[in-house]
């Protein structure tokens, strides 16, 4: 049998290509901002992750420019070994005095780091528990690891706690848990996940990819969002959101990093991040630091778009982060959403099942600090206006 076989099978996507509503690869001709151009069209963003709106400040590029200038455009080797620049340790020292953990290390990607954390941690005895709703770098990272996964409903303390009363007494346990969930906008229930973790002797995990630069007083994310820093065992995150650049990071005690540093298959094989996008996640972690207030600006931007919302009548998932979900429950009319919004000057994200269950399809809609209202409400018209059509089909 040809392997290809598959391949030549009609698939969901290249049916919505022949019918025109294919949702996907389009094309910006200009820097992510709150307002781009999208093949060649003005176009208000409402499906980035670019929370702060650092990816076209001034400090940012200028710090990417300089690197380039002064360490050229890559490292051509892994941290491991010819790949460490003294702009790596620097960044590192950094993050790790801005989140208060002993030691941070980094990686290419935030994907990466979720592979590169979990499967060095998880042994061949060893179990992580993982709530349904966990982002797919992180079921990847349990797939590379030699441990058993458990996985408990989204947000239920119950099912995660019969998951830990299941586990053998002589086996370790991972819980691992996002700290913002990409698709629903929910935080996790970090409070009660902490106490169950003492109870059944088990770490904790938390991937603030969705969560840095989003919540707490500072920017640090869920657990300073709860007060629970010091009982965090691990942190996750990016680079490519709040912090404007690409890359992702592990935050732990220095025991921890260095374990971690020297099994990772992921990070002992894979090279360093380049220089520019050190330096920009560096500038823009520079610029949190500075200006705490762009996390209340992105927390009222967020409030003013969901009362924009409810004022028209639009049903979404209540949410107390800049991640607002639309559920549009079906995969057609997803795509078909996202078409009419698009030729109306609106970009937003269409999640569709396997990212969600079938008949859970959304558009994912995410918001940035320097949005203004004036963009939000002209937004909000053309979603009121987009239901509507999709209440008639």
């Amino acid at each position: 049998m040809d392997i290809f076989n598959k391949v030549f099978k009609p698939q969901n996507y290249t049916v919505a290509k022949e019918r025109g509503i294919y949702p996907y690869f389009h094309q910006l001709n200009s820097r992510q901002d709150v307002v781009v151009n999208m093949e060649g069209k003005r176009t208000i963003m409402i499906g980035s992750n670019n929370y702060l709106g650092l990816t076209s400040h001034p400090k940012v590029i200028e710090a990417g420019i300089e690197a380039l200038k002064n360490y050229g455009s890559g490292c051509s080797g892994s941290r491991f070994l010819n790949g460490t620049l003294d702009l790596h340790v620097n960044f590192e020292k950094n993050l790790a005095d801005f989140l208060q953990k002993e030691g941070v290390m980094t990686f290419s990607t935030g994907f990466q780091s979720n592979l590169g954390i979990i499967s060095a941690i998880v042994g061949r005895n060893d179990y992580v528990i993982c709530d349904k709703e966990n982002h797919a770098s992180i079921y990847d990272g349990c797939r590379l690891s030699y441990g058993k996964m458990l996985r408990y409903n989204h947000a239920d303390m119950e099912d995660l706690e019969k998951k830990l009363a299941s586990v053998p007494s002589e086996s370790g346990i991972l819980i691992v848990t996002d700290g913002v969930f990409s698709m629903g906008g929910d935080i996790a229930k970090l409070p009660q996940i902490v106490e169950l973790a003492k109870k059944y002797g088990a770490r904790v995990m938390v991937d603030d990819a969705h969560a840095l630069g989003v919540i707490g007083k500072h920017g640090r994310g869920s657990a300073e969002y709860f007060g629970l820093e010091n009982d965090i065992d691990i942190y996750m995150g990016t680079f490519s959101k709040s912090l404007a650049s690409l890359g992702g990071y592990m935050a732990a005690d220095k025991d921890v990093i260095e374990f971690v540093k020297h099994t990772s298959r992921p990070y002992i094989f894979s090279a360093s991040m380049t220089p520019a996008n050190v330096c920009c996640a560096n500038a823009a972690l520079e610029i949190l630091k500075a200006e705490p207030q762009r996390v209340q600006d992105l927390q009222r931007v967020g409030d003013h778009m969901r009362e924009n919302l409810r004022e028209r009548g639009v049903a979404f998932k209540e949410s107390t982060t800049p991640i607002i979900p639309i559920y549009t429950y079906e995969d057609e009319k997803t795509f078909i959403a996202c078409k009419l919004l698009l030729d109306r000057g609106v970009y937003v994200n269409p999640v569709v099942s396997p990212a969600t269950p079938v008949g859970q399809s959304l558009l994912r809609t995410s918001y940035t600090a320097t949005h203004t209202f004036e963009m939000l409400d002209e937004a909000a018209d053309k979603i009121k206006e987009v239901t509507e059509i999709l209440k008639t089909m």
